[in-house]
C-alpha cells in the first residue's frame, strides 16, 4: 500500500511515533507551537498507518510500533525493533540518548542537527556527555587547575616584586630610586623579571640620566651599565676636588648627574687620562711661570687664559696635541726668561725632538750667555750675522749645527788672531766652555 509523505517521514527518523512518543515531546528537545502541530501530525499518522495495517490482507499480524525508549527524546532515532510492515525509516534507531543508522552510531546532519558518534552536538560532546553539566570528578579537576594557576601567578608576580625591589634597591644605593618607580606599574603585567631592566631603559628619565650611553653606541662603543656610570662619574669628581677645580665643573644635580660629565663619558675618556688633561693644563700652564702662558698664547691664538682649562678637558682635542702644545709653550717660556725670542716654528721642532722644559731652560741659558758676544765678532770682523737661530742650532744639535759650530769657531780664531791670542780669551774662553757644555748636552735634546 502506498504510503504518504507524512505517514513516511512523520518522526524526524521516520518512524511511525506512539502517543508515549508524543506525550515525551519531539525528538532531540525541539519546542514550542510548532512541535505541538508536528505531535498532533504524527499521532493522526500513526492512527491511519494502524487503521491501514489492519484492513489490508496482506500484513497480517502487525503490531503496533512501540513507543521509543525512555529518554529518547534526546535523539529521537525511534526504536530499536522496528516497525513492521508500515515502520518507515526504519534505518535510524536509538538506544537511549544514542543515535544509530543501520545499527552503527550516526554522525552527520540530519534534521538541521550536528550528530558525531550518535550523539547531538547541541546537547552532548562526542562522547555522549552532556553539555554544561560536569561530574563531581570534572569539578575537582577544574579547581584543581584554578588553584594551580592561582598559585602560578602569584609566583610570577612575586618574581616581579623582587625584580623590581632588587633594581630600586640597587639604583636607591646611588640616590635614584626615583627612577625605577617609572616601571613599578610592570608590576600588574604579565612580563619577565628580566624585561623590567629592558623597559627600565626605555623610560625618559633612565635616557636623560645616562645620556651619553646613546652617545657611545653613535660612535660604535658599548653602554655603559649604571654602575660603571655613575663610578665614572664618582672618579672626574674626586680628580676634580682633589686638584682644586671650581666646584661649578663637577657638582651634580638631583639625580646624580653632571652635565660636564657627558662629554667625557661619550668619548670614553678614562679617570687617569682626565687627571692627566688637568694635572696638563693646571700645573704646566695656569700654576707654571708666567712665560709659559704668554707663549702659548703667542703660538696658538684661539687658546686664551679663561679658557685654556676648558681646552685640555675638550674631549674632542686630542690629548696628545695638547700636551705637544703646551710643551712647546714650555720651551717658548724658556726662551722668553732668557730675554730672547720665542718662535713657534722652533719651540714645535724641539718639542718633536723630545726636548723638555728643563733641558729648554738650561739650552736657552746657554744661547743667551754666547749670543752677545757672538754677535759682537760677527759685526766686528764683517762675518754673516750670529742670530738667535745661529746658537740654537750648535746647542740643540738641530739642523745646520755643524755650520754653527764652524762659525762659531772662525770668529774665535779671527779674535784670537788680532790680540795675539792673549786679548778677549777670558770671554772667549767662558763662551767655549759654555759651547762646549751645550755641545755635550745636545745629544740629550
Amino acid at each position: 500500500m502506498a504510503r504518504s509523505p507524512k505517514d513516511e517521514f512523520g518522526t524526524p527518523f521516520g518512524q511511525a511515533g506512539s502517543a508515549a512518543a508524543t506525550n515525551l515531546g519531539t525528538p532531540f528537545g525541539q519546542a514550542g507551537s510548532a512541535q505541538a502541530a508536528q505531535n498532533a501530525d504524527i499521532e493522526e499518522s500513526d492512527r491511519r498507518l494502524r487503521a491501514r495495517m489492519s484492513l489490508s490482507p496482506s500484513v497480517t499480524g502487525a503490531t503496533s510500533v512501540p513507543a521509543a525508549p525512555e529518554g529518547a527524546s534526546g535523539t529521537g532515532a525511534g526504536t530499536g525493533t522496528g516497525a513492521g510492515a508500515g515502520g518507515g525509516d526504519t534505518d535510524f534507531t536509538s538506544v537511549g540518548n544514542r543515535a544509530f543508522f543501520k545499527g552503527a552510531p550516526f554522525s552527520g546532519m540530519r534534521n538541521g542537527i550536528q550528530f558525531i558518534n550518535g550523539y547531538r552536538q547541541d546537547l552532548y560532546d562526542e562522547n555522549g556527555k552532556e553539555r554544561g553539566k560536569k561530574t563531581g570528578t570534572d569539578a575537582t579537576q577544574d579547581l584543581l587547575l584554578a588553584q594551580q594557576q592561582r598559585a602560578q601567578e602569584e609566583a610570577a608576580r612575586r618574581d616581579r616584586q623582587s625584580a623590581y625591589d632588587i633594581l630600586y634597591n640597587e639604583f636607591n644605593k646611588y640616590g635614584l630610586g626615583s627612577l625605577v618607580e617609572d616601571v613599578k606599574y610592570l608590576l600588574q603585567s604579565n612580563v619577565s623579571p628580566s624585561q623590567f631592566a629592558l623597559e627600565l631603559q626605555n623610560t625618559k628619565s633612565y635616557q636623560q640620566r645616562f645620556a651619553a650611553n646613546q652617545e657611545r653606541i653613535k660612535a660604535g662603543l658599548r653602554a655603559l651599565t649604571p654602575a660603571e656610570y655613575i663610578g665614572l662619574e664618582d672618579q672626574y669628581q674626586n680628580i676634580m676636588r682633589t686638584y682644586g677645580m671650581p666646584s661649578t665643573y663637577y657638582t651634580k644635580d638631583g639625580t646624580g648627574k653632571q652635565a660636564g660629565f657627558e662629554k667625557f663619558l661619550a668619548n670614553d675618556v678614562s679617570a687617569s687620562e682626565l687627571e692627566d688633561r688637568i694635572a696638563t693644563a693646571q700645573q704646566r700652564v695656569l700654576n707654571s711661570n708666567p712665560e709659559v702662558l704668554q707663549a702659548l698664547k703667542q703660538f696658538y691664538p684661539d687658546i686664551n687664559n679663561a679658557d685654556i682649562l676648558a681646552y685640555t678637558l675638550d674631549p674632542t682635542n686630542a690629548l696628545t696635541g695638547i700636551k705637544r702644545k703646551v710643551t712647546a709653550a714650555e720651551i717658548g717660556g724658556a726662551a722668553l726668561a732668557q730675554g730672547l725670542q720665542a718662535q713657534g716654528g722652533t719651540a714645535e721642532s724641539l718639542a718633536g725632538q723630545g726636548v723638555t722644559k728643563a733641558q729648554a731652560q738650561q739650552g736657552y741659558a746657554n744661547v743667551a750667555e754666547i749670543l752677545p758676544r757672538g754677535s759682537q765678532l760677527a759685526d766686528i770682523y764683517g762675518e754673516q750675522p750670529y742670530t738667535q737661530q745661529t746658537a740654537e742650532a750648535e746647542v740643540f744639535n738641530m739642523q745646520g749645527s755643524a755650520q754653527a759650530a764652524a762659525r762659531r769657531k772662525k770668529l774665535k780664531d779671527l779674535e784670537q788672531a788680532t790680540f795675539g791670542g792673549s786679548s778677549g780669551v777670558g770671554a772667549l774662553g767662558r763662551d767655549k766652555a759654555i759651547y762646549g757644555g751645550a755641545s755635550g748636552q745636545a745629544g740629550l735634546y
